[in-house]
């Protein structure tokens, strides 16, 4: 039985973003469905992994079925497939991995600055750029909870991790040390940042042989 497909988007994010976007087109194309979940719960405001979790876990409920699942993570949605899997083992076949989250409380402050963690928890918001770029304050709460999950879950599976190797946001170095420590992963490095749009075409091939799936249908003129 084949499992099903998800993918998990990141922070400030959405089940829209270009990555998940294209992926849901291309496996559609060789005859795939693709979840493509909400994980900005219960919102952008008030996010926290807990919450995230929750909606991965309404996911399974309402289309697991009998079948397990492989679930391609992009930087937060890479952390909360990663922790799902580990919460989850018996549910989850294979991950996918871009760029993924590991060690959060060491990279919020590369993306804030030490001023901005410290304004943060403080006043206990900080305005952050959504989906749409719009400034929402997010509540403190978000890394109260986070501080609560490990820092590297460990997943159960086979995982390919593809990560840019000019990622400014979460190092290379950190998917480096996660691999080389573990024989279920595999590290493949792309000359891309974290958002690795350029290598979006790169990145749908290799996906596409990790779920067995065959090569990619050719993009359209």
């Amino acid at each position: 039985m084949r499992p099903h497909l998800a993918y998990l988007h990141g922070f400030a994010s959405s089940p829209d973003s270009i990555k998940g976007t294209r992926l849901a087109a291309v496996l559609e194309g060789l005859g795939q469905d693709l979840h493509r979940p909400d994980l900005t719960r219960p919102d952008f405001a008030h996010l926290t992994l807990s919450a995230a979790l929750e909606a991965l876990d309404r996911m399974d409920a309402a289309h697991g079925g009998g079948a397990r699942w492989a679930l391609i993570g992009s930087s937060l949605g890479g952390y909360l497939a990663a922790r799902w899997a580990e919460l989850h083992p018996d549910r989850v076949e294979r991950l996918v991995l871009l760029c993924p989250a590991f060690e959060m409380n060491a990279w919020w402050p590369r993306v804030v600055g030490a001023q901005g963690m410290t304004s943060w928890r403080a006043h206990g918001r900080l305005a952050l750029p959504d989906a749409h770029g719009v400034p929402t304050p997010v509540h403190w709460g978000f890394i109260e909870d986070a501080m609560t999950h490990p820092a590297f879950p460990e997943v159960p599976c086979p995982t390919l991790i593809i990560h840019g190797t000019a990622d400014a946001t979460i190092p290379v170095e950190t998917s480096m040390t996660y691999a080389a420590s573990r024989d279920r992963v595999r590290l493949v490095t792309l000359e891309d940042d974290h958002a690795l749009t350029a290598s979006l075409a790169t990145i749908i091939d290799l996906v596409v042989a990790e779920l067995g799936l065959g090569p990619a249908p050719p993009a359209a003129p």
